[in-house]
């Protein structure tokens, strides 16, 4: 299985330019809300796919590191409980929401990809749909100073930036 750092250092060599991340920091949770939203409807004993999908996503979480596990669990929580709030409304207006907020967060997605000048990290490597969210914590967390040996580990692996 491979590391965090081996996760995070292939994901980020498709995310250099600051304007890609940026829009990562928008699309990712827009699409991941609405993910949840769009598998929050069908229930079976109110089990949702949603939440066996966050459950799964937190076990890769989980295994890669503990600290960043728990983290992204809580997050996910929090995405699916929207999820749940939106699939609670009228059908039109749960699909509108929900495929409105997808389709939104891929198009900031795509254009954070036009300035980056690379296609996503998920057309190489499926595993790049569940690096994404876990990336955004992460660059966030490097931008208010936490982990630093992580981000130098990260950055180590990386090409040199254009």
């Amino acid at each position: 299985m491979k590391s965090l750092v081996d996760h995070l250092s292939q994901y980020a060599a498709y995310h250099r330019d600051r304007r890609n991340i940026v829009s990562h920091f928008i699309g990712i949770p827009l699409i991941v809300v609405a993910v949840a939203a769009l598998l929050s409807r069908p229930q079976w004993a109110g089990v949702s796919p949603a939440l066996l999908v966050m459950l799964a996503s937190a076990v890769f979480y989980l295994r890669l590191e503990l600290r960043l596990g728990v983290l992204m669990t809580l997050l996910l929580g929090l995405a699916v409980w929207l999820g749940h709030s939106l699939a609670s409304l009228s059908t039109a207006a749960w699909l509108g929401w929900s495929v409105g907020l997808f389709v939104l967060g891929w198009v900031i997605q795509f254009v954070g990809h036009y300035y980056e000048g690379r296609k996503p990290a998920f057309i190489d490597d499926l595993t790049g749909l569940i690096v994404g969210p876990l990336f955004v914590v992460v660059e966030l967390g490097f931008l208010l100073g936490w982990r630093e040996d992580l981000r130098r580990e990260i950055e180590l692996r990386q090409p040199l930036q254009r």
